[in-house]
Order: structure tokens, then C-alpha cells, then sequence
């Protein structure tokens, strides 16, 4: 119950006290938490681009790597994509299914897969990388090629200084 001593605060209706950014301005510094919704624009857009195509951004990239390096293992799959192997077969699965790729047993290792692409998994990752190129242009249009790739180049820092964090 709400005596009429304490009324409940109320919150103003207008946007004037969030701007420029909202509610979470103060958090707009941090790196961590403005890449990360970044982040989640791009993704959310690209799994918008990618879903015509029957491909979601894990199976793309799985497809990606498949196609860049016929006869990988399954294991060298999980690792490339940083990925636990047990979600890589989930993966593996459905692009088998939808006949994108083919697996079939390492002669020097029985329980090893080497996994290929498909004719009609070259064809869908090639529509899906033109989906996803374009996609990119519209999302990044505010930026000139050099600042994308400053963009690019410091992302893979970030990453590299992780991968050895791991090590």
C-alpha cells in the first residue's frame, strides 16, 4: 500500500534526462559493452539475411571453413571456430542433412570425419557470402574503407590478444 506521505517517484515522460544514448549513457564508455551491441545489431541483421538462404550464422560459418579447407576434420572445425566439438556435430548434422556438405572417414583415424562441401553447399555459401557482403555495406555505409578496415585490424588484435590469454 502507498501512503500519500511517500508517493511513488514519478518518472519523467520525456526523453530529455536519457540523451544523447538513453538510460545506459553511462555505460557507452566501456569497450566491452558498446562492441556488444554492436555486436547484436550485426548479428540480429545478419541472421535476417542469412534465413532465406536455410543457413544461420553458425551453419555460415561452418560452411565457410568447410569450403576453405576440404576434407577438415571435425575436430579442426571446432577449433577454427572456437566452438565446444559436441556443438560442432550439431552443426555438422544439419549441413549434412541439407546436403551442403559431405562426410566421410579419415583413413588413418576411424573415428575421424574429413567433411567437404557439396556442390550445392559451394553455390549456398557463395549466395550467402554476396547476402552477407551486402549486408555489411548497408550496416557499415557510415564508414569509409579505411575506417573499416582500422575497424577490422583492431578487432583482430582484440582477438589475437585473447587466443594468447588462452594459450
Amino acid at each position: 500500500m502507498i501512503s500519500k506521505q511517500n508517493p511513488v517517484p514519478q518518472v519523467p515522460s520525456d526523453d530529455s534526462t536519457a540523451a544523447p544514448f538513453g538510460l545506459d549513457r553511462a555505460l557507452r564508455d566501456l569497450v566491452g559493452y558498446t562492441m556488444k551491441r554492436a555486436t547484436n545489431l550485426m548479428q540480429a541483421d545478419a541472421a535476417r539475411v542469412l534465413e532465406p538462404l536455410g543457413l544461420r550464422i553458425t551453419t555460415f560459418s561452418a560452411l565457410s571453413v568447410i569450403c576453405d579447407t576440404p576434407d577438415v576434420t571435425q575436430s579442426q572445425l571446432a577449433a577454427s571456430l572456437n566452438m565446444e566439438r559436441s556443438n560442432t556435430v550439431l552443426i555438422i548434422d544439419a549441413l549434412e542433412e541439407a546436403g551442403l556438405i559431405g562426410r566421410h572417414r579419415v583413413l588413418t583415424d576411424r573415428r575421424s570425419f574429413a567433411l567437404r562441401a557439396t556442390l550445392a553447399g559451394t553455390r549456398r555459401r557463395r549466395a550467402a557470402v554476396a547476402a552477407l557482403q551486402a549486408h555489411e555495406n548497408a550496416m557499415l555505409a557510415d564508414l569509409s574503407p579505411e575506417e573499416r578496415a582500422t575497424l577490422v585490424g583492431l578487432l583482430r588484435r582484440i582477438d589475437r590478444r585473447g587466443q594468447e590469454d588462452v594459450q
